[in-house]
């Protein structure tokens, strides 16, 4: 069982900052950086700047490996989508 409870980074570097999460009634925080944009920026032929927001994907520590999928869930509900490239 996994439950948010807050989540430090925020526009334009969203994927830099701690993440706490409940795992079966453990609160844990994870280091900043376990947050990985699905989102995405590009530039057209005008130079002109794309930025896309996507779904977090998570990067745990071996130990919380398994909750991967749950953490993912809890966090694509509660932390606005971000992308790499939001710093741009």
């Amino acid at each position: 069982m996994v439950e948010f409870i807050k989540y430090t980074g925020e526009y334009p570097c969203a994927c830099h900052g701690e993440l706490t999460v409940k795992i079966d009634g453990e609160e844990v925080t994870f280091a900043s950086g376990c947050l990985i944009s699905g989102g995405n920026v590009w530039f057209d032929e005008n130079w002109l700047e794309h930025v896309e927001a996507g779904a977090w994907k998570v990067s745990l520590p071996d130990e919380y490996a398994k909750y991967t999928k749950e953490v993912e869930e809890v966090v694509n509900e509660n932390v606005p989508w971000g992308c790499c490239g939001g710093c741009v």
